[in-house]
């Protein structure tokens, strides 16, 4: 099939669209967008900025993509949302593009699921396989690991980090970094567990699972301090992967600024958006 665009949809010269991809009913395209092969944009749809939407994406409808970033500091910058391939983004979802502070771009990455009315803000950094379920609410900065899961109405402070195959619990208030595979619920949010459904889902074998719940166990239930078993795991030398992923995680944790790694990467995101900003400009 051919591109198909709606007679009342409006697509700025310079925009580009890729072979069968399909543009609805009162859709606006900004001149700094290209959209992949076969993606299909629903009706009133606005797509702004320097947009760049990858293959086979479904975006249903009323959503707003690479509109300017809800921050002070952004001076209309050509910073960027980056989209991936086959991701699902329902109705009245909002995705802001970067700011320079913040490393320039916001990225969502490949088979991932925004349900209706989320909420990405600013130089956000979505991994394959995020799950937002509905009115979800991402501040600046925040960083979701693979196949992480965000239940309704949960909602995350800049510059958190949700770890891979974490799951948050519908109307949790996230202050501080997810651990990966743990599930988290709460106000403020705090580790209850394993996510041993995501992670059985995932094809994660059972052994390691049963690796990550004994590492569980001895993180949040022996008492023993966090900085003695991270020692006692890293000089065991065997480990599993999962395993010292999550310490390693932990660690950085601590390392960073209220319990938040990506504060301390704060100078770092502010250069990479300067040569970002200045390559793209």
């Amino acid at each position: 099939m051919s591109t198909q665009v709606h007679s009342t949809a409006v697509i700025a010269e310079g925009a580009e669209l890729g072979a069968d991809v399909s543009i609805g009913p009162h859709t606006i395209v900004g001149p700094r967008v290209r959209i992949g092969d076969r993606t299909r944009v629903g009706p009133q749809v606005v797509i702004d900025g320097v947009t760049h939407i990858g293959e086979d994406n479904v975006i249903v409808g009323q959503a707003s993509l690479g509109t300017a970033p809800q921050d002070f500091s952004y001076r209309g910058e050509p910073t960027m949302l980056e989209i991936g391939d086959g991701n699902m983004i329902r109705e009245f979802v909002t995705i802001n593009r970067g700011t320079v502070k913040g490393g320039a771009r916001t990225s969502i990455g490949n088979s991932c699921l925004l349900m209706a009315c989320c909420h990405v803000a600013h130089d956000c950094d979505l991994r394959d396989g995020v799950i937002l379920a509905n009115s979800v609410l991402l501040a600046g900065h925040v960083l979701v690991g693979e196949r992480a899961n965000l239940s309704g109405a949960a909602a995350a402070h800049h510059f958190c980090t949700i770890g891979e195959y974490a799951y948050v619990g519908g109307l949790s208030r996230v202050v501080q970094d997810v651990p990966p595979f743990m599930i988290v619920e709460g106000h403020p949010s705090r580790v209850r567990g394993v996510n041993i459904v995501g992670l059985q889902r995932a094809g994660i074998s059972e052994e390691d699972i049963e690796a990550v719940r004994g590492a569980f166990r001895r993180l949040y239930r022996s008492g023993v301090p966090k900085k003695r078993v991270f020692e006692d795991m890293r000089a065991q030398g065997s480990s599993p992967e999962r395993v010292l992923r999550l310490v390693e995680a932990l660690e950085n944790t601590e390392r960073g600024s209220k319990g938040r790694h990506r504060e301390s990467l704060r100078e770092e995101f502010s250069r990479l958006g300067r040569e970002r900003v200045a390559e793209w400009a």
